[in-house]
């Protein structure tokens, strides 16, 4: 897909940079996709039929893509080859010295057997940056168990401390283990590429879900060490906020996030028309408003149900109180707010007509960064890419995809000699 004007136009922090992404699922694509977004040039290798797994989760669109796999891959491109195969292996070696940082999500292991470990590819590319995420520590007991972030949220207590009190454990809504290690591991291959930048040497980088799992837990995890058991769970509650998460008005549920004890007394003066709750030293501090929870928390309850959603956050706002609606996922995503943010574009697709591409997140010098790639269809890029960065010809590729090393769409199928 051809690059958008205005993305000619900004000055990319990572446009010197080629990213070799082996990974498949989410938490390594994510982070891959991060280094797309800031200008890299990242190159997805992906199995000649099935692709990543991900092209079979989620709902359909088109030929190869899902919204699931559509949700990890924007600004990158695909190609396809059978890393089980000599000649695939092969070509991952020819192609290394045009990359700068390799990242994949093997079972510990299972880069080495292959010939694409760190100390093997470092041979090709001493410089190299190389990023490793796994399940467990590598140099642990569980090394060569395979992580699932349904099983790290259960296992670093994140599912214990979602949820309300009286109901079980409860996974997040989205895989959030997986999320914050591709983004962890973004973090890593930044730092590294700046150090290399300076001393021009490459680094190995290994992350684990369980131990990113563990980080997600916060001051949560904190408070468990402190008390030497779990704390209580508060649904949409704040462990230590009052009154902070989610109430329902008289037509709908909203969030209050009243942060400070200035903000209670406004709250309870003007919002909620109760200044004896502001006055009552049960409540007269965060502290004692937290202690004093079960007492309060019905009397807000009762308060708050009296206005409806738009009354309430209109005196909110007016005195300077965080809120806001709960909105269903469809509303947010059609909302004024997503939309004049630019936060989704639709792209057109080949098979589909269109496609929803969520845009980057992030803004340098006022301007958000750009969908330079949609999610590539499976091996849209095995051609070009090949081409450019190695010179092979028709009947290498040819040769190549007889053998089943490779996969060209359809539009560039070429004969075998």
């Amino acid at each position: 897909m051809p690059t958008p004007n205005n993305a000619e136009k900004l000055d990319f922090p990572l446009d010197d940079i080629r990213v070799l992404d082996l990974s498949r699922v989410f938490a390594v694509p994510l982070c891959g996709q991060v280094l797309a977004d800031f200008g890299a040039e990242v190159v997805k290798v992906e199995h000649p039929v099935r692709g990543d797994d991900t092209r079979d989760w989620g709902m359909r669109i088109g030929k190869t893509e899902t919204t699931y796999y559509n949700s990890m891959n924007r600004n990158k491109r695909s190609i396809t080859i059978d890393l089980q195969s000599p000649e695939g292996i092969q070509l991952v070696y020819e192609l290394l010295p045009s990359f700068d940082v390799v990242i994949h999500n093997f079972k510990t292991g299972g880069a080495e057997k292959l010939g694409l470990g760190y100390e093997q590819l470092k041979a090709i590319k001493p410089d190299l940056v190389y990023c490793a995420i796994a399940g467990y520590d590598s140099r642990g007991p569980e090394a060569q168990r395979p992580g699932y972030d349904l099983v790290i949220q259960g296992e670093s207590g994140l599912m214990a401390l979602n949820g309300e009190a009286t109901q079980p454990p409860l996974k997040f809504g989205v895989a959030v283990v997986d999320m914050m290690t591709g983004m962890y591991a973004a973090q890593a291959v930044l730092a590294a590429l700046y150090k290399r930048g300076k001393t021009g040497a490459g680094r190995l980088i290994e992350l684990a879900l369980y131990d990113c799992g563990i980080m997600i837990t916060g001051y949560y995890g904190l408070d468990a060490l402190l008390l030497e058991k779990d704390p209580p769970r508060y649904g949409n509650e704040h462990p230590s906020i009052m009154p902070y998460g989610m109430f329902e008005a008289a037509d709908g549920p909203l969030i209050i996030a009243v942060g400070n004890n200035a903000q209670f007394f406004k709250f309870c003066q003007n919002v909620i028309e109760r200044p004896d709750l502001a006055e009552d030293p049960r409540f007269i501090s965060n502290v004692e408003r937290a202690k004093y929870r079960s007492i309060l928390q019905p009397l807000l309850v009762e308060a708050i149900a009296l206005y409806t959603r738009d009354q309430m956050i209109e005196r909110m706002v007016a005195c300077g109180i965080p809120c806001g609606k709960v909105a269903s996922l469809h509303d947010a995503l059609t909302s004024d707010r997503t939309r004049q943010g630019g936060l989704i574009r639709q792209m057109p697709h080949p098979d589909a007509g269109s496609t929803h591409v969520f845009a980057p997140p992030y803004r340098l010098d006022g301007k958000r960064l750009p969908i330079r790639h949609a999610p590539p269809l499976l091996g849209e890029g095995t051609r070009e890419v090949l081409t450019r960065l190695l010179s092979m010809n028709d009947e290498e590729l040819a040769v190549l995809q007889s053998k089943g090393v490779l996969t060209l769409p359809d539009s560039e199928a070429v004969a075998a000699p």
